[in-house]
Order: C-alpha cells, then sequence, then structure tokens
C-alpha cells in the first residue's frame, strides 16, 4: 500500500456524480489536501486496496453498492477509516438515515457548506497525526 505523500493528507472522494468528485477534490485541494476520487463501487475499492488514504468521502448511494457497504469494505482494509469518514447524501429517508447512523460516522446532506466538509477533513487528518505522532 503506497503511503502518504509530502502533498497534505489523503483523502478518497466516492460519489457517482462526476461534477461532485471534479468539486470536492478542488475544494480539497485548495484546503491543502491532495484528493483522489472514485465514480464507482470498484474503482473505489481498487484505490483502497493500493493506496493509502487518511480520510474519505462517501457518498450514500453509488449505482454499484451502497456506501455503507463500501465504508465497511474500507474500514477492513484500512481500519482507521472507522473514524475517518464522512458521509454525503441527498436522501433524508429514516432508512438512509438509519444506515449512516449504524455505521457510527458524520453526514453532510447536499447541498452542503464546503467550509464545513474541510472541517470535518480537518479534525479527521489532526486526529491521525496525533496518534501517530
Amino acid at each position: 500500500m503506497t503511503p502518504s505523500i509530502a502533498g497534505g493528507p489523503r483523502v478518497l472522494v466516492v460519489d457517482d456524480e462526476p461534477t461532485i468528485c471534479r468539486a470536492l477534490s478542488i475544494a480539497l485541494r485548495r484546503a491543502g489536501y491532495e484528493a483522489r476520487s472514485a465514480e464507482t463501487d470498484d474503482a473505489a475499492q481498487s484505490l483502497l486496496q493500493t493506496q493509502h488514504f487518511d480520510a474519505m468521502i462517501v457518498d450514500l448511494h453509488i449505482p454499484d453498492q451502497r456506501g455503507d457497504i463500501l465504508f465497511e469494505v474500507a474500514a477492513a482494509l484500512q481500519p482507521h477509516l472507522r473514524t475517518a469518514t464522512l458521509f454525503t447524501t441527498g436522501d433524508t429517508s429514516d432508512r438512509a438515515l438509519e444506515l449512516i447512523a449504524a455505521c457510527r460516522t458524520p453526514y453532510l446532506v447536499k447541498p452542503f457548506d464546503l467550509a464545513e466538509l474541510t472541517g470535518y477533513m480537518d479534525r479527521f487528518t489532526r486526529r491521525a497525526q496525533d496518534v501517530s505522532a
């Protein structure tokens, strides 16, 4: 697995909407992060198997897999992501919120404020740096 490289903490963005992946990647880079994106479960799992990520942003609904299932796979591959993942969703149904709550992670409802999203990434990556220090 490739470790983090000099470019800031690494964040994986998983969303089936290419414009959201691009927008979040740009916002994260401007905030000092190295961002990678995946639009499918398969692409995300491939990245998670070969690269280290300090944090992850996952849409609850991606076409080939639910985000909560991808979250469990990611946490099995990179256990620190269990406490460094943020869900995003446009679905505020009881079922969607139950799925996210079962993962015990924070979430943002689309549309969301980018400052709030980067605030979560700051907290996740600062916590990771504190643990490794």
